[in-house]
């Protein structure tokens, strides 16, 4: 299946990114990626977005697996049927296993992309992995789903065509 290489692909970029960044930066510092806009800075979060619930590392591992089940078997069963559709579900997939090999053998996510031009939370492939996959996949459900999935007739709809 397809989805479930891109999946891992997009994994193991995290996976490699967070090594790379873990034994070349030392933790807490900085490197310069892209002038003004981005730096790389290693930090370590034990919570959520912006830090929530830092005391919960074992609890947010645990919505991570489920999760991560969750978006599997909804690529597994079609969810959504349009190649669109599978792959909000793919980047929403490779997002929750990054996080939660992080969560489940660091006991922290590591963190690196440091926006310059506004204060916000350092963040990694797999948040993007994330963020973009939810955005797309409501937006793929509030606004395509209907125009680009065939719809199902129910069996009353059938029969009252049928006559």
């Amino acid at each position: 299946m397809i989805y479930a290489l891109i999946a891992a692909v997009l994994v193991a970029v995290d996976q490699l990114v967070k090594y790379l960044v873990m034994t070349r930066i030392p933790l807490g510092e900085h490197v310069p990626f892209i002038p003004y806009i981005l730096d790389l800075t290693y930090v370590t979060n034990t919570g959520a977005a912006f830090s929530i619930f830092s005391e919960h590392t074992w609890a947010l591992a645990l919505v991570s697996l489920v999760m991560s089940v969750l978006l599997a078997a909804a690529l597994w069963f079609n969810l959504f049927r349009h190649p669109l559709g599978k792959l909000t579900l793919t980047l929403l997939l490779a997002g929750a296993v990054g996080n939660l090999i992080d969560r489940a053998f660091r006991g922290f996510v590591v963190d690196m992309f440091n926006v310059l031009f506004m204060h916000f939370a350092v963040f990694n492939v797999a948040d993007i992995c994330v963020v973009v996959g939810g955005i797309a996949a409501g937006l793929y459900y509030m606004f395509l789903m209907d125009k680009l999935e065939p719809r199902e007739e129910a069996p009353h709809e059938q029969a009252d065509a049928d006559r």
